[in-house]
C-alpha cells in the first residue's frame, strides 16, 4: 500500500464500522457497542503454513480511526479454571484508565458498566465474547467498571492501559450486583472469585466516582 493511509467508514451487516489500514497493510476495524463510547475491535490475522501473523496493536490505526490513547502499562492473568470471575474492577481519577482488552488463549464473557453519573447509559452495561479464536478486542473507556468471566479453562487475557496501577485509587463493584442485570454464564454459587472481589460493593452502594 503506497500513499496517505486512508480511512473508511460506513455499514456493514448490522452496525457501523470504522477501518483503517495500517502502514504494513494490516487492517483495523473498530465497531461501536450498544453504548458508543465502548468500542469493539478486529485485527486481521495472516495465515500460512507455518501459522499466522497479526498486528495487535497499531497506534497510527487505531488514529485514524479515531482513537486517541497513550497507553503506559500492559497487564497479563491466567485463570485456570473455566467460571473465574475477575471483577468488576476500576481506577477513580486521578488515575483513572481506558482498557484495550483482548484475549490469547481461550474465551471471556468481558462486561463494561458505565459509572459516569450524568451519561444517558449509566448503571447500563456491555457483555461481549472475546475469545482467541474470534481475535477481537475491546476498549474499556475511563468510567467504566470491568470484568469478566471464564468461559474455558486456561484463559489468559491481556490488557494495555492508559494509567499505572494505583492501588490507592483501585476500586470495585460487586460483579452480579442485581440492578446491573448482567446475565452472567456462571451462577453466583459457582462463580470462583478472589476473597477481595466477593467483598466489593454493590451497585447501589456505590459512591459516585465519575461525573
Amino acid at each position: 500500500m503506497s500513499g496517505k493511509v486512508r480511512r473508511w467508514c460506513g455499514r456493514l451487516p448490522g452496525r457501523r464500522a470504522c477501518v483503517s489500514p495500517s502502514a504494513e497493510g494490516g487492517l483495523v476495524e473498530v465497531r461501536t457497542a450498544e453504548i458508543p463510547d465502548v468500542k469493539i475491535i478486529e485485527t486481521r490475522r495472516y495465515f500460512d503454513q507455518r501459522g499466522f501473523f497479526s498486528e495487535t496493536y497499531n497506534k497510527r490505526a487505531l488514529m485514524q480511526a479515531g482513537i486517541e490513547l497513550d497507553f503506559v502499562q500492559d497487564s497479563h492473568s491466567l485463570s485456570v479454571e473455566k467460571g473465574v470471575v475477575r471483577g468488576l474492577h476500576f481506577q477513580i481519577p486521578p488515575f483513572a484508565q481506558d482498557k484495550l482488552v483482548r484475549v490469547v488463549r481461550g474465551a471471556v464473557f468481558d462486561v463494561a458498566v458505565d459509572l459516569r453519573r450524568s451519561s444517558p447509559t449509566f448503571g447500563r452495561h456491555v457483555s461481549v465474547i472475546l475469545s482467541a479464536e474470534k481475535w477481537n478486542q475491546v476498549l474499556v473507556p475511563k468510567g467504566f467498571a470491568h470484568g469478566f468471566s471464564t468461559l474455558e479453562p486456561e484463559t489468559e487475557v491481556i490488557y494495555k492501559v492508559t494509567n499505572y496501577y494505583s492501588p490507592e485509587n483501585d476500586r470495585g463493584l460487586f460483579w452480579n450486583s442485581p440492578e446491573l442485570q448482567v446475565e452472567w454464564p456462571v451462577s453466583q454459587g459457582q462463580a470462583i472469585l478472589s476473597d477481595k472481589d466477593k467483598r466489593l460493593p454493590r451497585f447501589s452502594e456505590l459512591r459516585d466516582f465519575f461525573d
